[in-house]
């Protein structure tokens, strides 16, 4: 049976609906970045998807191929997750998505070098013939979050992340964006799912008083 990170690690991808402290370990991600709002229809965030998807499966995939990466296992790949920010705010503003600046990304298996990862990169330019030259091999060591699972649409996230802010207040702790930022991982495919039942974790990094 193939590797599902969800179900492996359910305390990073399967948090309760309750605010809860979380220390996150480094990790590796295939990336794109950019900026403007992902609802645009044909905008920077809706290419970058054709990007992420592209290396993601072309690692996956690679095991029926010639080029065989050293310690190899099969896996489900991996839930679509961001890291936002917008200048001079704290956290994220809804109502000007247009001033998202934004980290798309996918996690990598453990296996997956800078090498592997450059090699995807040169595999899927040669095979689909576009250019992938804006996704990147993205070391993230997030740490200490809180975090929570919200269920429903993203414009209603800032009442749960009013709660998660306020959990972790309460715990003893700040929210931290000098280093950090916005987390959200997307559980649900909002082209096949209602809005009300989209599930995302959100999560906000701290720091102790």
């Amino acid at each position: 049976m193939a590797f599902d990170y969800k179900k492996e690690y359910k305390e990073f991808y399967l948090p309760p609906k309750q605010p809860t402290l979380v220390t996150i370990p480094p990790m590796n991600f295939v990336a794109v970045q950019g900026k403007g709002d992902p609802n645009e229809p044909d905008g920077e965030y809706q290419a970058a998807m054709e990007l992420l998807y592209g290396i993601a499966f072309t690692i996956k995939m690679s095991y029926k191929g010639s080029h065989k990466i050293d310690g190899y296992f099969e896996y489900v790949v991996p839930p679509l997750e961001g890291l936002w920010h917008q200048a001079g705010v704290d956290g994220v503003d809804y109502a000007h998505k247009e001033t998202f600046e934004w980290t798309s990304m996918i996690r990598l298996p453990e296996f997956v070098t800078k090498a592997e990862f450059d090699w995807a990169v040169q595999e899927a330019t040669a095979k689909k013939r576009k250019d992938f030259s804006k996704a990147e091999f993205f070391h993230y060591d997030e740490g200490l979050c809180v975090q929570c699972l919200h269920l429903g649409p993203y414009d209603s996230e800032p009442e749960t992340l009013r709660q998660m802010d306020a959990f972790a207040e309460a715990q003893g702790y700040a929210v931290d964006f000098a280093a950090r930022r916005h987390h959200e991982i997307y559980l649900s495919d909002p082209r096949r799912t209602v809005p009300e039942k989209c599930k995302t974790v959100l999560r906000h990094p701290i720091r102790k008083k």
